[in-house]
């Protein structure tokens, strides 16, 4: 009783998103082990048995004169309500509070740890960060929810941005339910732009410019257009041209029933020899008609044939000669900048990992392997793209590659399971798969682009479709309002660590449900590994500590002062000209 009479508050105010409490004493009304501060939980019961949880915003000191006309002051506390506990259980929101509440103290700390600790079921708890206020509290989000419902982790260089993105990669490969030996089945992906984190995971399957193959073959009909068509020029006549190039030369390789042949489209994920497409192009670029308004052309055994699409073929193989002498109504000459853009493409060593010859031989089956880390010798549950080596006028395309190849994996994967009869409990993709996208505003920007395109299309779809068929996102950014507001808004968890931009901070705080109140402004002024954490994963919005790396990635910033007080460092250009023409 004596303690009820030292805690000497009242609500004064109950407003949709904020509750005003009077308190007399400051130093009354709190409790000795938990010291009050901006960010510091309160409970306020009422009549009803029913707890509401409220954080400190902030608070306020009004002067007055008492009724012996001496003057007196009021603190004036703040607060925004998370929830209510009621039978024991939290509840996130706090409408339902009856009026007037009758006791406010501050919640003691294992309140607050029953209520992160007890909001979930063990086996759904995951665990990476500590509440900032109390390190001992730590603060578990639903793993389920947390992976499924995509995530985006926004911070300014410094802020520990990839660190914490290698903490929670860390931890959900080291998840496991019960003792046994080897992977768990977690499968990520992760592009890496400026070579970070392989120092993280060591052991991950690390894919960089030097082993990377990827089938040109695969690229869709958007993606084609982009790399080889001058966008910006809208030549229908190139891409008229680059259709039935590609369309026929797929039906050339096609060695199947004669019905499915025909329905080979543009965008069938068959093989097709691209050097037979550039000698096709050529030919279509110096044809000529004869009197009778034919193209005729002879190819090296003197036979003449007339071009038309049934015969198409020997287009491919040499360059043919046109019997025609009038080039009026043809595409001779007007395809030249065409084929110069398509062979400085096919040519282009920068690109070997595209065109060259590896990537002729390489199979579906043996690049999806590859990327999910289920090579024959050789298994991992992390895959790293290091595209740091990607030329940048590529890197929209390969990323856009990648992310389709395993978003339909993702889709046909479920559909085969389905057709196999599976019972209604069981999950329609078994394998899921994360894909983290480090840097995300170089290849997803909030604008339109021709050159984002088909990254952007890939990624867009993937953040509106792809939580259905197994496949989820995380997007890694120190400039959020660049991302594209398509992909972003589909994220459900946050984790916003310190942002010092004014455009970052509107944007990211837009984004946000209205009711956190002024727990927002904390974002520039959060230290390294503190970040907000909200979501859909987590049982209440939480300034939380991130843990730290088991492994840390090479993002450490250099110390300039300390590396010039040394003594001057000798310098190998030679060995720098190697690898950088390497």
């Amino acid at each position: 009783m004596e303690q009820n009479e030292k805690l000497n508050a009242e609500v004064i105010a109950v407003l949709p998103n904020k509750v005003k409490i009077s308190v007399d004493d400051l130093e009354d009304f709190q409790l000795a082990e938990e010291k009050l501060k901006v960010g510091s939980y309160l409970r306020i019961a009422d009549n009803d048995n029913v707890v509401l949880i409220a954080i400190i915003e902030n608070f306020n000191i009004e002067v007055g004169v008492n009724q012996s006309g001496e003057a007196s002051r009021k603190y004036i506390l703040e607060a925004n309500p998370l929830g209510i506990i009621r039978n024991g259980q939290f509840e996130r929101g706090g409408d339902t509070i009856a009026i007037p509440p009758k006791k406010v103290e501050p919640a003691k700390k294992e309140e607050i740890q029953k209520i992160f600790e007890e909001s979930l079921e063990d086996e759904r708890k995951f665990s990476f960060s500590t509440l900032s206020a109390d390190r001992t509290i730590s603060v578990p989000v639903d793993g389920d929810k947390f992976f499924n419902k995509h995530i985006a982790i926004v911070g300014s260089t410094g802020s520990g941005k990839s660190h914490s993105v290698a903490k929670i990669l860390q931890k959900a490969i080291s998840s496991k339910k019960g003792t046994y030996e080897g992977l768990n089945n977690s499968h990520i992906v992760v592009f890496d732009i400026h070579s970070e984190y392989h120092t993280a995971f060591p052991n991950a399957n690390f894919i960089d410019i030097s082993n990377l193959v990827l089938p040109y073959w695969l690229l869709n009909s958007d993606e084609l257009q982009e790399l080889f068509i001058d966008t910006e020029a809208n030549d229908h006549r190139q891409r008229n041209v680059l259709k039935e190039a590609i369309v026929n030369n797929r039906k050339k390789y096609f060695d199947g029933d004669s019905a499915l042949k025909e329905k080979i489209h543009f965008d069938s994920p068959l093989f097709f020899d691209v050097h037979e497409i550039l000698m096709y192009i050529k030919n279509r670029n110096n044809e000529k008609k004869n009197k009778s308004n034919d193209i005729l052309y002879k190819t090296a055994d003197g036979e003449e044939h007339k071009f038309n699409i049934q015969n198409a073929e020997y287009l491919f193989e040499e360059e043919v000669e046109y019997t025609g002498s009038s080039a009026s109504g043809t595409n001779n000459g007007s395809l030249i900048n065409f084929i110069d853009r398509l062979e400085n493409k096919i040519n282009d060593k920068r690109l070997e990992f595209l065109f060259g010859e590896a990537s002729k031989k390489i199979s579906f089956e043996e690049t999806l392997s590859e990327l999910l880390g289920y090579q024959e010798d050789t298994k991992s549950n992390i895959t790293i793209l290091d595209l740091s080596g990607v030329p940048f006028d590529v890197l929209s395309i390969t990323v856009s590659l990648i992310s389709r190849i395993l978003f339909e994996f993702g889709y046909y994967y479920k559909r085969m399971r389905t057709e196999n009869s599976l019972g209604e409990d069981s999950v329609g993709n078994d394998v899921p798969v994360l894909l983290v996208y480090e840097e995300a505003h170089k290849y997803v920007p909030n604008n339109d682009m021709a050159k984002y395109r088909a990254s952007r299309e890939s990624i867009e779809r993937i953040a509106k479709e792809g939580r259905k068929y197994g496949i989820s996102l995380m997007l890694a950014s120190q400039r959020p309002s660049e991302i594209s507001e398509t992909i972003f808004s589909q994220c459900n968890n946050f984790l916003s660590l310190r942002l010092t931009n004014p455009a970052d901070q509107n944007y990211v705080k837009r984004l946000l449900p209205d009711t956190l109140g002024s727990i927002v402004d904390k974002m520039p002024v959060l230290k390294a590994g503190e970040c907000l954490l909200i979501g859909d994963a987590v049982v209440l919005p939480s300034i939380v500590q991130i843990e730290e790396c088991d492994l840390k990635p090479s993002s450490t910033d250099i110390p300039y002062l300390q590396l010039w007080k040394e003594q001057w460092h000798s310098l190998d250009t030679e060995a720098i000209k190697k690898a950088w023409n390497r």
